[in-house]
């Protein structure tokens, strides 16, 4: 609770990345409490940056790995970002699709009827909605 006080994180934040083996402190071995030094902040504070960058667990626990290896981790997080870049450019392009869907499907029905199911339709609102457009019975 200390380390996560420290950074202003939750204490369920710091368990979570204990429990997945991201940050090792050591037991007390007489009391039985997690103890955690300056290296488990420095890189709890590492963990944090990458995640808000958008690096997936995965990512992570790989940069930390090559680092743990007394490797330079600076390749594999410029490959991993362009990766994720790239990602989130494809994922952006099929929201701003989707979007767009939404806002047709918006104006397409704002002025029609609201009709009761029949044995072939449940809504005719999303079932008659083609590529922003009615379609035609």
């Amino acid at each position: 609770s200390e380390l996560a006080n420290n950074i202003a994180i939750s204490p369920d934040t710091v368990r979570y990345y204990t429990r997945i083996g991201l940050l090792q402190p050591r037991k007390n071995v007489t009391n039985g409490y997690r103890e955690y030094n300056q290296r488990d902040a420095s890189r709890l504070n590492f963990i944090l940056c990458a995640r808000r960058l958008g690096f997936s667990i995965e990512d992570v626990k790989h940069i930390l790995e090559v680092s743990d290896h007394n490797e330079t981790p600076c390749p594999v997080a410029r490959n991993l970002i362009e990766q994720r870049l790239r990602e989130t450019e494809t994922q952006y392009e099929q929201l701003t699709l989707l979007r767009s869907r939404m806002q047709a499907a918006v104006a397409l029905w704002k002025d029609l009827p609201d009709k009761s199911p029949t044995g072939d339709m449940i809504c005719h609102l999303i079932e008659s909605f083609h590529n922003g457009e009615i379609a035609k019975d």
